[in-house]
């Protein structure tokens, strides 16, 4: 089989996602256009969107700005099936697929993706035949290579590798400050996908734009190191400094962005040893700014009669700040699918019996319950 990452040696993707915005509400295309030009005279050809972007309007943004203007050979799209969202059935589902070839016109698709699989919509996936169908349409010539994008745990992202061997690429959210959260689990998933020989595209290497404005102690200590280098400059080379890469979606929203991100890229330098040592105080940094001091030692789980995932989800709590509600929602519920939630807790106290911090958990507790919403 082809190794798809030979095809984006620039490794940047133009992610599709947070387009910029007239103020009407409907994308700037012009400078949409702008920013494809300085992208593909960059060297950049991976774009990335989706059915449910925008409502459609980052689809047909991708067609005004990069299928009517450029020959076919000049860029490669990626584009996603989303069981879960504006479908009600198999054949509005499957219906998705010929919706986005019109809207992008760009005639095939280079990369396919099962949109956003979680736990609680992998079953819509299997129960609608989709994966037999994609690869179908790649037996057609309609895609060239196809995949999933993933947003749950390690275990289910192992099951499905084992299930679909046949795919060819795996889209993860990974980023410097998810790297052991175990909401996002970055590293290990980042580690099945290595292990099972399936390149990876990475979103969300800026957390939703929240690296690039991140707290101000840790930005004193990026500023410090390296006072030039803007704060998304660090976690792109984080992200793109992995191996086993395809691409590393960055969602530009202006050409201000657009310039930065390139800038990183042209020449592309991973961090050296001192930068990485950067992000580890970083990431030190990140945990003394913790709500909940918890180190995980997990001695509250072992006699918990609700088996929740005590650590697990102070852990989501604390990462929380500065993340969109929808985000910490998707964390939390990853950390504690088969097992107890905060609200589960039934104060029995047997856990601030054990713990060595002596944390009053079982008020923590209370107070993360606001996830579950």
């Amino acid at each position: 089989m082809q190794d798809v990452r030979v095809l984006n040696p620039f490794r940047l993707g133009f992610g599709l996602m947070r387009l910029p915005k007239n103020p009407d509400g409907s994308i700037d295309i012009p400078q949409v256009c702008e920013m494809t030009d300085r992208f593909l005279a960059a060297g950049g050809t991976y774009f990335d969107t989706a059915y449910v972007y925008d409502n459609g309007q980052s689809e047909a943004a991708f067609k005004a700005a990069v299928a009517d203007r450029y020959p076919r050979e000049a860029y490669t799209v990626c584009t996603k099936l989303n069981a879960a969202m504006q479908c009600t059935d198999e054949a509005s589902a499957k219906q998705q697929f010929r919706t986005s070839l019109e809207r992008t016109g760009a005639g095939y698709f280079d990369f396919y993706l099962l949109h956003a699989l979680q736990r609680n919509n992998i079953q819509k996936y299997n129960d609608y035949h989709l994966w037999d169908y994609v690869a179908g349409l790649k037996q057609e010539g309609l895609i060239r290579h196809y995949g999933f994008s993933f947003h749950a745990d390690p275990e289910l992202l192992e099951q499905l590798l084992k299930e679909h061997p046949e795919i060819d690429f795996v889209q993860l959210q990974i980023n410097y400050a998810d790297w052991e959260n175990p909401g996002v689990a970055s590293r290990r998933n980042w580690e099945i996908c290595k292990a099972y020989g399936k390149p990876v595209v990475i979103m969300e290497p800026v957390k939703g734009g929240i690296l690039a404005n991140p707290h101000p102690k840790v930005g004193e200590i990026l500023k410090k190191a390296d006072p030039e280098a803007s704060f998304a400059s660090w976690a792109l080379r984080f992200a793109a400094g992995l191996d086993n890469i395809l691409a590393v979606l960055s969602g530009m929203s202006d050409v201000a962005q657009m310039e930065d991100n390139l800038k990183q890229m042209t020449p592309f330098r991973p961090l050296n040893q001192q930068e990485q040592e950067t992000i580890q105080e970083v990431r030190r940094a990140m945990d003394e700014l913790r709500d909940i001091p918890c180190t995980a030692c997990h001695y509250c789980t072992k006699g918990c009669p609700m088996q929740i995932p005590i650590p697990e989800i102070f852990t989501v709590y604390n990462r929380k700040e500065g993340s969109p509600h929808f985000r910490t929602v998707r964390e939390y519920t990853i950390v504690t699918t088969g097992k107890g939630k905060a609200a589960d807790c039934i104060q029995c106290g047997q856990c601030e019996g054990v713990c060595p911090q002596h944390l009053p958990i079982i008020s923590l507790l209370e107070k993360c319950r606001e996830m579950e919403t």
